[in-house]
C-alpha cells in the first residue's frame, strides 16, 4: 500500500488512496499509527474516491476508530487533492458534508467546515473536580472548559476523564482554554481517540465558536495551540479555518 505522510502544526497524518478492499481495518490502522511498530502518526486518512476536483475521506484515529471531520486532516487531504488535480480550488466530503476548501498562500489550506452548534454550559463532576463546559458540535462533539491558567498537567488530568464521561456516551475532544485578547484564545487539546495533540483544527473550531458566543472574543479567532495558531472565521454558525499544512513524506508499506 503506498501512502503519502502530512503534518498541519505537528499534527500527522498518513493519506492512502482507495487502498484494496478490506485492507483498512482498526488494527491495521492502529499498527500504522504506531511510531515503533509501524510509521507512526496521529491518525489516516483513507481517499475512498476521487473523481477530478472532489473526493471522499475517511479519517482514522489512531486507536482504530473513525472520526465524523478533523480541520487538520480534511485541510491535508484538500492540499493532496489541490495537487494531484492541479487545482487550487477542491472539495472534500467527510461522514457525508461538502468542504469546499482553497489554497490561499504557499501551504496553507482555507477550508469550510461548516456549521457550528454551541450549547449552553453545564457543571459536571470530574476527578473530584466541579467543571463548567460548554458542549460544542463541529459534526463531532467537543467540551470546552475556560480556565484562568493553562496547565498541561491539568490537560492530562482532566482530558482523558471527561473524554470517557459519561455525559458523553460517544466520548468527545476536550479543550482547556484561556482568551488571551480581543481576537485571541490559548488552548490545550485532548483528542478523542488520540490523546494529548499539539494542534486540532476541529478543536479550534470549537474553541473559537464558543468564545464568540460566550462574548470572550470577536470573529477572526486566532486559536493558539502548543504546535502554532490557526484561524477560524465565523459568520453566523458557519465555520472557515485557515492554517498551514506540509508534505512529510512518501512511501509503500505492507504492515
Amino acid at each position: 500500500m503506498r501512502f503519502e505522510k502530512w503534518e498541519a502544526l505537528g499534527n500527522a497524518y498518513l493519506l492512502v488512496e482507495q487502498p484494496q478492499a478490506g485492507s483498512l481495518a482498526p488494527e491495521r490502522v492502529r499498527l500504522l499509527c504506531d511510531v515503533r511498530a509501524g510509521i507512526g502518526s496521529d491518525g489516516v486518512l483513507e481517499i475512498t474516491s476521487r473523481d477530478g476536483t472532489r473526493a471522499s475521506v475517511v479519517i482514522w484515529n489512531p486507536d482504530g476508530s473513525t472520526a465524523e471531520t478533523s480541520g487538520n486532516g480534511l485541510r491535508i487531504a484538500a492540499a493532496w487533492l489541490a495537487r494531484e488535480s492541479g487545482s487550487g480550488a477542491v472539495t472534500l466530503e467527510s461522514a457525508g458534508r461538502p468542504h469546499p476548501a482553497e489554497l490561499v498562500g504557499p501551504g496553507v489550506v482555507e477550508i469550510e467546515l461548516g456549521a457550528v452548534a454551541v450549547g449552553a454550559e453545564e457543571r459536571v463532576e470530574v476527578d473530584g473536580e466541579s467543571l463548567v463546559l460548554t458542549p460544542v458540535s463541529v459534526g463531532n462533539p467537543h467540551a470546552v472548559v475556560r480556565r484562568e491558567l493553562l496547565q498541561r498537567d491539568e490537560l492530562l488530568r482532566l482530558g482523558p476523564a471527561l473524554e470517557r464521561h459519561r455525559r458523553f456516551p460517544q466520548r468527545t475532544n476536550v479543550q482547556l482554554v484561556h482568551p488571551s485578547g480581543p481576537h485571541a484564545v490559548d488552548a490545550l487539546v485532548w483528542e478523542r481517540g488520540a490523546g494529548e495533540t499539539t494542534a486540532s483544527g476541529s478543536s479550534a473550531v470549537a474553541v473559537a465558536a464558543c468564545a464568540v458566543a460566550r462574548g470572550w472574543c470577536g470573529s477572526p479567532v486566532t486559536v493558539r495551540l502548543p504546535g502554532g495558531a490557526l484561524t477560524v472565521r465565523l459568520a453566523g454558525d458557519l465555520a472557515t479555518l485557515v492554517g498551514p499544512v506540509a508534505f512529510v513524506a512518501a512511501g509503500e508499506t505492507d504492515l
